[in-house]
């Protein structure tokens, strides 16, 4: 095959990265559901595609669920752009979806660190060239120290007013609850133990070492190794496969996923991974950039360039799901060339090694030329952005539903998208500041949806914490009783029943808004108002609950996967029995978590009696294959903290990790 672009790997090279890719990519689905404590050798899903003496190409082709299956396209593509001949496509396919990783990944990483017959000095200086601007990169992306002290400050800051403004109630109350729930918590141990012994997803016998053999490949090889299967995968080239399912373009959290496990292999660092997706993203829109002004330069009509920034600046709208979004921020294509305008004129001390003519050649190289321009329109070019999305007009019952930027990485064109959203909340800044204090490279927004039904209901359970009853309910310690009996469905006292009609039409409201709200998030996603790149979802209480029912939705559609990446849920108000847990983990690509306390008798209180004996997400583990149930007791005073603890939950998950990490404080399940 008649090469059409420059690359640094040989051939061989390129064969020996797309397998690898193939592996990582099969490998990340099994992780979907398969407990992670399993050694490969131990994989009951292993070995039974190849059964009764089939051949594994038959068994891959049989399954079309499968990642790694040609319908999915998303194999294919890279093989394609890799220009790995294709009569060995089946066989690479079959390879990855029906043998162990441990077997064959060594011997690929054995072909990638071997150099050709005819390498030249020039490929290498180009590997070296590519590294370090990776690094430059990776290195102004890590936080600096003043920022993260004042981050620091102001998040301290805004627990202590948390803590003063909630004083009266739940917090203060916290200590005697606490007496009275060691007294039960034999009993409590007991019941949640017999849970927690179904569960699936352990990490504790997770290898997390790299390949042995990585240590054969130069840092430069595994860089450049990692920014080929990057653009190969924005690169979209699906060729003419009739059959293909896949309707979206862009980066798909599946193969974000998949290199993640591949970085892991390789011993690289997460940030330079990212490092990597920004000098991509960068060279796409340049490229498309320059594609545009000679296009300009030829023509009198305005050109595309030019009107994407039109558009970013005068705003656009967009119709998700027969709800028309009123778009105030601009475009995601915009964005991205905004951070590549913003920092061109600094790359030559950013990277002073090759100054910005070399750094172009370094990021044009690899061969995002001849993807550029279906990366480009990928990432949203011709459709809204989340900055500034918010409802035009109402959607049901639906009042509110915007997207508020944070931080400042909007600015730099990050191929990866957060969505953070509150659920407890006594105002407006409730939505944007418990989020306020992290540091990572996504392009981070909160959601504001229906604040007046929110701070209703938090207001009024505040209200009753802070009454005569509800003092002498939480001194007696029936509060911590009621969760301690939780999974035997005992009677809950009068005094707690009456408490629970005080609030129940207001949270009954807040509960079906939370409902609407997840449906209508994920129209967005699937509209691809987030330019087309892999989300993260975060939401504590009713915030958790749109986030779930989100994912619900999504599995509704024939969207497999390719638009959440990770998905965190906090003190979730969400029945364990009667919801589609299985279907909406598999909506997920990557890492799923539950993170609950046994003693949120707040929760508890707010859900109800009648659905207590269901299961409760926000308060016991979940017995379903791939969801990491953390137990943040030990944080957790009550309900309301999560307002400021969610930054100290979210960091000791280590959430870039592929495999689960947690710090001391929080206990894994």
């Amino acid at each position: 095959m008649a090469s059409t672009r420059t690359s640094f790997l040989s051939p061989t090279q390129r064969y020996a990265a797309g397998s690898l890719f193939a592996m990582a990519l099969h490998q990340a689905q099994i992780h979907q559901t398969r407990p992670l404590s399993f050694s490969l050798e131990e994989d009951p899903t292993e070995g039974k595609r190849i059964s009764n003496g089939s051949s594994s190409r038959a068994s891959v082709s049989e399954d079309p669920d499968l990642w790694v299956h040609e319908n999915s396209a998303l194999l294919r593509p890279v093989f394609r752009f890799l220009e790995v001949d294709s009569k060995a496509w089946s066989g690479l396919e079959g390879t990855a979806g029906a043998s162990l990783a441990k077997h064959h990944v060594g011997a690929y990483l054995r072909l990638l660190s071997e150099d050709g017959d005819n390498a030249s000095s020039q490929s290498s200086d180009q590997e070296l060239a590519l590294s370090k601007a990776v690094d430059a990169i990776a290195q102004s992306m890590e936080p600096d120290a003043a920022s993260f002290k004042y981050k620091k400050e102001k998040h301290q800051e805004y627990e202590h007013e948390c803590r003063e403004k909630l004083s009266a109630g739940e917090v203060q109350s916290h200590a005697e609850a606490v007496k009275v729930a060691l007294e039960n918590a034999e009993e409590r141990d007991s019941n949640l133990v017999s849970v927690s012994d179904a569960i699936h997803g352990s990490a504790s016998g997770v290898d997390e070492k790299p390949i042995e053999e990585e240590k054969m490949l130069s840092y430069h090889r595994k860089i450049t190794v990692l920014y080929e299967l990057l653009s190969a995968c924005l690169a979209d080239k699906r060729g003419d496969n009739k059959n293909c399912t896949r309707r979206r373009k862009g980066y798909d959290a599946r193969h974000r996923v998949a290199l993640r496990l591949l970085a892991t292999w390789l011993d690289i660092k997460w940030i330079k991974m990212e490092a990597i997706e920004t000098t991509v993203a960068w060279s796409a829109m340049a490229t498309a950039k320059e594609e545009a002004a000679k296009e300009e330069a030829s023509q009198s009509t305005e050109s595309k360039w030019a009107k994407w920034r039109r558009g970013g600046i005068i705003g656009a709208a967009a119709i998700t799901g027969g709800t028309l979004m009123a778009i105030t921020g601009g475009l995601a294509a915009p964005a991205i060339a905004a951070g590549f305008s913003a920092l061109a004129p600094t790359l030559g001390t950013l990277i002073p090694v090759i100054g910005a003519s070399g750094f172009a050649a370094a990021a044009t190289a690899a061969g995002t030329v001849a993807g550029s321009v279906a990366v480009a329109a990928s990432f949203g070019a011709a459709g809204a952005g989340l900055a500034g999305a918010k409802m035009a007009r109402r959607t049901g019952s639906v009042d509110e539903f915007e997207f508020k930027a944070i931080g400042e990485n909007q600015k730099y064109g990050r191929l990866a998208v957060e969505i953070l959203i509150s659920g407890f909340v006594f105002n407006e800044e409730d939505f944007i500041r418990p989020w306020e204090g992290q540091n990572d490279n996504l392009e981070r927004y909160s959601l504001q949806w229906e604040s007046k039904n929110l701070i209703a209901v938090s207001t009024s359970i505040q209200d009753w914490l802070t009454s005569r009853i509800a003092l002498e309910i939480m001194r007696q310690g029936a509060m911590m009783t009621v969760l301690s009996t939780l999974l035997a469905a005992l009677a809950w006292p009068a005094a707690l029943l009456a408490a629970t009609n005080f609030i129940d039409s207001k949270w009954t409201i807040a509960i079906d808004r939370s409902d609407k709200a997840g449906k209508l998030l994920a129209e967005v996603l699937l509209k691809g108002l987030q330019g087309n790149r892999p989300v993260t979802l975060v939401g504590y209480s009713l915030g958790a609950r749109v986030v779930f029912k989100c994912l619900e939705t999504l599995a509704e559609t024939e969207h497999h996967a390719e638009v959440i990446e990770r998905v965190v849920l906090l003190g979730a108000p969400i029945a364990i029995k009667d919801e589609k847990w299985e279907a909406a983990r598999k909506m997920v690509a990557g890492r799923f978590v539950n993170a609950y306390s046994t003693n949120d008798w707040i929760l508890g209180l707010a859900f109800r009696a009648s659905l207590l004996t269901q299961g409760l997400a926000g308060i016991q583990p979940i017995a379903v294959p791939g969801i990491e149930n953390v137990d943040v007791t030990d944080i957790i005073e009550g309900h309301s903290s999560y307002l400021w603890a969610t930054q100290q939950i979210l960091e000791q998950l280590e959430l870039d990790a592929y495999y689960p990490v947690f710090g001391s404080i929080i206990h894994h399940e």
